[in-house]
């Protein structure tokens, strides 16, 4: 528990004085709670000594007025601990999104979108519930009963210590139970990460799970991960079933303990008729801190277990940081590949996706790229946005080295259109000017016009503004890349990347695009990727990836000369157009 409270203290500590206040409320509230029994033994001991009627009055008042001020303590102890906790909550939430959007790509491709959710959602949670119910009865328990045992001690010490006599059982039980419930909080929240990224798949991928008639498959392994998760369950509430009863019973016998030595003093008359009631008072009060102490340990316990998940999140080190000083933005925009290469780690081992890249971009200049699927194409304009750094050589923009550079600032410059378009559940118009925040309606109209979606818009029911479905599900494939192409346009910027942005439309819509897109280039460094000839014909300089190389480089015609893999690669398309206008 102590390293679960360093672990949340930064946080807080912004809220010191709500903590303060809330642990003013919960000592008065235990100090009115202590003084009741004792005002009892008071009352009891009138009764039995004969004295006037009217002290009993005065008795049964301060009783009243302190169980009044216990709940009204007891109310602002709540409201102010448990809302400090969903203070906490939120700003732990907001740490761990913020967390999440720094991280680079490698990260998410070694995560699970379930696995996340999991533990932005069912451990913060269970954080929130150790932060708030947990700590503040932990406290408040603590205190009754110190207060308790200190009151019962200053009146009868022996008989105090008859009464503790099942404690160090108590102790013993709650430390092994304690470390079980752990361990086993951590396998069900595993568990649940699991079901979480099975059905995110799953939604995900309905499509191709109907067309593979796969539902009865995938129905089956999800049951079996669910019969799974509720035996876990299962084995946890068997644990915690077992772990109430106990205290329970060690609570009775306590109970037992007083009633026998406290019953025998009674009668030897060695202890007053009021100490009794109130050691029994006691022994009462003290019934729900033994309780609520093993369902605090309990909360504490799957607290810590998903505290800890979160911080693997919250320490995890970006891969692309921004320099401690770096440059200003950039204001010339060619770009240098200095004997480039790149590795991704894989199962242990590092896989080399790139390898002696050397090439350049003048400011202002169009290239291309072309090569078999797995060339490295994608790997290496990813490089320009600094979503990757490369393993070695350098890359450069305006003649610096791009690591010297803040990576939002250089992402500013560039519009890219990635090979896997990706929609927001949000309208036409919203997922086009997503990276523009405050663009106007014509911005977008005149960036849709240029992405060839102008005479499709008026066959949407609210045109510009109508709902493309989650990922963009009443899209068609070519629509969709139309629409990246238009955010990536809206943006004005300095570097254009087209990643096979035209794979899904046909060759005669392919032909309007880039007719349009031609003036818009003129003036931007424009890089463009495709298995088409027909899409990069037009580039001032084509190269050629084959494994990670350049293995051809030059103009449309030099490269169709020289007789290699693009020419190959025209020979082919060029028949395949043939064929279809037969």
């Amino acid at each position: 528990m102590i390293a679960a409270l360093k672990t949340v203290w930064p946080y807080m500590r912004r809220y010191r004085l709500a903590l303060v206040l809330g642990l003013i409320a919960l000592v008065l509230k235990d100090l009115a709670g202590a003084v009741i029994p004792l005002i009892l033994r008071k009352g009891v001991d009138t009764v039995t000594h004969g004295e006037p009627l009217t002290m009993l009055w005065w008795v049964c008042g301060a009783i009243l007025g302190a169980a009044l001020f216990k709940g009204v303590c007891m109310y602002w102890m709540r409201v102010i601990l448990v809302g400090l906790s969903r203070d906490v909550e939120y700003d732990i939430r907001n740490d761990l999104f913020a967390k999440l959007a720094t991280l680079g790509q490698d990260y998410y491709g070694r995560s699970r979108t379930g696995d996340l959710m999991a533990r932005a959602t069912n451990d913060l949670n269970a954080v929130r519930m150790m932060l708030g119910p947990a700590m503040m009865y932990w406290a408040e328990t603590s205190l009754t009963f110190v207060l308790a045992v200190g009151i019962m001690g200053a009146v009868d010490w022996r008989l105090t210590l008859w009464a503790l006599s099942p404690t160090p059982l108590v102790s013993l039980v709650v430390v092994l139970f304690g470390r079980r419930i752990h361990t086993r909080f951590e396998r069900i929240q595993a568990l649940f990460s699991d079901i979480s990224s099975r059905v995110q798949e799953n939604l995900n991928g309905a499509r191709v799970l109907r067309a593979y008639v796969q539902d009865e498959a995938e129905l089956e392994r999800f049951a079996t991960l669910n019969r799974e998760f509720i035996a876990q369950n299962m084995r946890l509430a068997r644990l915690s079933s077992a772990f109430m009863p106990l205290l329970q019973a060690l609570i009775g016998l306590t109970f037992l303990v007083v009633l026998f030595e406290g019953g025998r003093r009674l009668i030897a008359g060695s202890l007053s008729l009021g100490s009794f009631v109130m050691f029994n008072t006691y022994m009462g009060t003290l019934i729900w801190p033994m309780i609520a102490f093993g369902w605090v340990v309990n909360l504490m316990e799957r607290g810590t277990a998903s505290l800890s998940r979160i911080q693997e999140i919250l320490r995890e080190a970006p891969t692309i940081q921004a320099p401690l000083h770096p440059l200003p933005p950039a204001t010339r925009f060619d770009i240098s590949f200095q004997n480039v290469a790149m590795d991704f780690p894989s199962e242990g081992t590092s896989r080399r996706a790139l390898e002696g890249i050397d090439l350049q971009l003048p400011e202002g200049s169009v290239i291309a790229i072309v090569g078999r699927t797995g060339c490295g194409k994608s790997t290496l304009v990813n490089l320009i946005p600094r979503l990757y750094d490369p393993t070695l050589g350098r890359l450069t923009l305006g003649g610096f080295d791009l690591r010297e550079y803040d990576p939002r600032d250089v992402r500013q410059l560039i519009g890219q259109v990635p090979q896997e378009t990706f929609l927001f559940s949000a309208t036409l118009a919203e997922n086009i000017g997503f990276g523009v925040p405050g663009a106007t309606e014509s911005q977008i109209l005149q960036a849709a016009e240029m992405a060839g979606l102008g005479p499709e818009l008026s066959t949407f029911p609210k045109g510009i503004q109508t709902e493309v479905g989650e990922r963009g599900l009443t899209l068609s494939g070519g629509q969709k890349q139309r629409v990246a192409i238009a955010r990536a346009a809206v943006r004005n910027p300095r570097i254009l990347i087209l990643d096979d942005a035209l794979s899904a439309v046909d060759t005669i819509t392919e032909e309007k695009i880039l007719t349009s897109l031609l003036g818009f280039m003129r003036g931007r460094t424009t890089i463009l990727i495709s298995h088409r000839v027909s899409t990069v014909r037009l580039a001032e300089r084509i190269y050629v990836l084959d494994e990670g190389r350049i293995v051809e480089a030059g103009s449309h015609q030099e490269l169709l000369a020289s007789g290699g893999y693009y020419a190959d690669l025209n020979q082919k398309q060029m028949l395949e157009a043939e064929l279809e206008s037969i």
